[in-house]
């Protein structure tokens, strides 16, 4: 047998290294296959587009996607050329000569990665065919009437004939890795392993399939995993045979990962295998050059959804918006599964609070999640006309008061201020307030929805009572459409509208990550998350002390759900007593924790993955090294020397928190010196070499 290669995870500048100098890396070509390749539907979509460009850094020419081609996301998404890789260009052609539709180009994002896709549709008269060949070797059958499993075996047969024609060329040497996302790309895999092809395989489930359906049945799932009867719960779902392909993948796969500990548990019941590694999804980190960039951003973005706001509530405008707090929660219209419905329970919690406690803050909370609607209501749309011609009134009076109070200081008078305002401006302004009188409540949703009496969250939003009343300190706005800057209404992207907000709240029961707080987390704002989603889990393993930088996190899995509930309105309320000054030292200190999210450290995990799934598939070529395994037991970020930036829950019952002790704990606050212990300690989680036996730190050890 030839001495086995070695693999191991050293790197330089963060990218992978091969220790033996015979196994260049231009021998081997990576094939990501996902039905989100071009393709939004989802969060997996946002995975592989952020960790393209690490990918394509680490791979170069060598690296490519495999997706559908669907002509409307190609137009703008894709610019095509011929492949460079001659080998890819041979198999393209021989499905080409064979009447299928296979495009090449490259995708116009960071990174620029190859991408392959095929046109489903060109090839759909196989289906029959590719149905049974798929029935032959996995014994799972798929209805006619099923179009997304249909369309699943399509892609997944093109995918697997591709590999095929592709590993032909190169006579049994081991050059290509496959990595399958999802159970839409399965097949693929199934296919490719009953066909021993000489392909490394990786399969990863961003979240079961079973699960997502159990959760959103409001049934117990955690407390009850070995309980279920999968076959039979699938079965009364309709998805068995999804179900089936999905598990199929799994335990074909050469390697199996998930995207966190939490769903690693859920796979082990629902699917019945144990993940062979956990592969956190990252973000690509943009660091501003100014440290406090992020900081002015949201202050930027925060005066325009104020002038929102000024709109949305004319009339109404009884509160200080200088001490108005913005809450949002933002994602699919999953209701429960997203924890919408514990989020309105909390508001209506803290809005009891605040209004008990007499204080002077108010909470406006935006509900960011698209359902079917007939456009923007009048109510919304007339508000925001009356806020410009308000503008517009103050700004003609202000030139007229400004010609004229320049001409009296050019004469040398001091003008008589009383007489300088006459009787057409008076008017003029007397009709503006008139035009600010409304005689309904500021809407509590910006659209007409199509099914306004069905709806969940406007029905929850009935039943607590929150609908923007005066007295009200809790005011509420559902905006069920995506945000654009190009709205009528509140032209602000995604991005903008979050940094612009202060706190995001996503108190989630089923999230296998959980991109929305982590992309709070990147751009400094704070936000709830819970143990129940991979990020809260990802962070209570890294962060000693996740509240002080501003990730709150609601134990969802031990409490009951009013426990839960109870304690996320004591978050929110915590959060309501911090001052102005606390607020930026938390936002510091979760924009630091931004370099944890990095694709540049998190990508190691995915290299790790490849490098099992070679060693597995090859072994007489490859091998692992024991050290290989990214380690991070043992390991706490530690909690922040100064006191925390926010009065916590358990140590004040009341809001009332005096000055005093405010500037006392700015006095300790030292950002500098907090900033740079943060920076060293944040290498530390991702060393490769395991703590010795017994030499573990515990978590008192990192108190300073």
């Amino acid at each position: 047998m030839p001495l086995a290669r070695s693999l191991s995870m050293t790197s330089l500048n963060g990218l992978p290294q091969w220790e033996d100098e015979d196994l260049p890396v231009e021998d081997l070509l990576l094939f990501e296959i996902s039905w989100e390749v071009t393709n939004k539907v989802g969060g997996i979509y946002t995975v592989i587009q952020t960790k393209a460009k690490t990918t394509a850094d680490e791979w170069g020419e060598n690296y490519f996607l495999i997706g559908p081609y669907f002509e409307q996301n190609v137009k703008t998404q894709v610019e095509f050329c011929e492949p460079p890789n001659p080998a890819v260009k041979k198999a393209m052609d021989t499905m080409k000569s064979q009447g299928c539709q296979v495009f090449f180009g490259r995708w116009l994002i960071e990174g620029s990665p190859y991408v392959l896709l095929f046109d489903i549709g060109s090839a759909a008269w196989n289906l029959d065919k590719w149905k049974g060949e798929f029935w032959e070797v996995s014994n799972i059958g798929i209805p006619f009437h099923d179009r997304e499993a249909n369309d699943a075996v399509i892609f997944g047969s093109l995918t697997a004939w591709f590999l095929k024609e592709l590993s032909c060329q190169f006579d049994d040497k081991p050059s290509i890795i496959a990595h399958f996302h999802e159970w839409q790309a399965g097949v693929g895999l199934i296919l490719s392993r009953s066909q021993k092809l000489p392909v490394a395989t990786i399969f990863t489930t961003h979240a079961t399939l079973l699960g997502r359906y159990l959760c959103a049945a409001s049934i117990d799932f955690y407390n009850n995993l070995d309980q279920f009867d999968i076959d039979k719960e699938a079965g009364e779902r309709q998805i068995y045979h999804r179900y089936c392909m999905e598990r199929a993948s799994v335990h074909c796969a050469h390697v199996f990962t998930t995207v966190s500990q939490i769903t690693a548990t859920e796979a082990e019941h629902m699917l019945k295998k144990s993940p062979d590694v956990v592969t956190p999804n990252g973000l690509n980190i943009k660091k501003f050059s100014a440290m406090h960039e992020f900081q002015n951003l949201h202050s930027m973005y925060k005066a325009r959804i104020q002038e929102f706001i000024r709109g949305h509530f004319y009339g109404h405008l009884d509160f200080n918006l200088d001490k108005t707090l913005f809450f949002f929660i933002a994602g699919r219209y999953e209701f429960s599964n997203k924890g919408a419905d514990m989020f309105l329970e909390a508001l209506s919690r803290l809005n009891f609070l605040l209004r008990v406690h007499k204080t002077d803050i108010t909470v406006i909370v935006f509900f960011i999640m698209p359902a079917k609607t007939n456009n923007f209501n009048v109510e919304t749309l007339k508000g925001q006309a009356v806020r410009k011609q308000l503008w517009d009134t103050a700004q003609s009076v202000k030139e007229k008061f400004g010609r004229k109070l320049y001409n009296a200081l050019l004469r040398g008078e001091i003008p008589d201020l009383n007489k300088i305002l006459d009787r057409d401006d008076i008017t003029i302004m007397k009709r503006a307030i008139f035009s600010t009188q409304r005689h309904s409540l500021p809407p509590v949703t910006t659209h007409n929805m199509i099914d306004d009496s069905n709806d969940p969250i406007l029905n929850t939003i009935r039943r607590i009572g929150l609908f923007n009343n005066r007295t009200d300190r809790v005011k509420v706005i559902l905006h069920p459409e995506f945000l654009s800057s190009t709205s009528p209404l509140l032209p602000l992207d995604y991005e903008e509208f979050v940094r612009g907000c202060h706190l995001g709240v996503f108190p989630s029961y089923y999230e296998p990550w959980g991109y929305t707080p982590a992309e709070c987390t990147v751009m400094g704002i704070p936000s709830v998350t819970t143990n129940l989603s991979g990020f809260g889990c990802f962070m209570q393993e890294h962060v000693a002390d996740p509240a002080a930088y501003g990730i709150y996190i609601v134990d969802r899995r031990f409490r009951s759900p009013d426990e839960s509930c109870n304690q996320l309105t004591q978050f929110l309320y915590g959060f309501c007593q911090q001052n102005r000054r606390q607020r930026i030292i938390q936002r510091n200190r979760t924009e630091r924790l931004s370099d944890l999210l990095d694709w540049r450290y998190l990508g190691r995990y995915y290299m790790h993955a490849r490098h099992l799934a070679l060693s597995r598939t090859f072994p007489d070529k490859f091998e692992m090294e024991p050290s290989a395994p990214p380690k991070t037991e043992g390991f706490r970020f530690p909690r922040p020397s100064s006191v925390p930036p926010s009065p916590s829950a358990s140590q004040h019952s009341s809001p009332h928190h005096s000055d005093a002790e405010d500037e006392d704990e700015d006095e300790r606050y030292d950002e500098d010196e907090e900033a740079e212990r943060d920076r060293q300690n944040i290498k530390s989680p991702f060393t490769l070499g395991a703590l010795p036996q017994g030499k573990k730190k515990q978590h008192g050890e990192y108190r300073n």
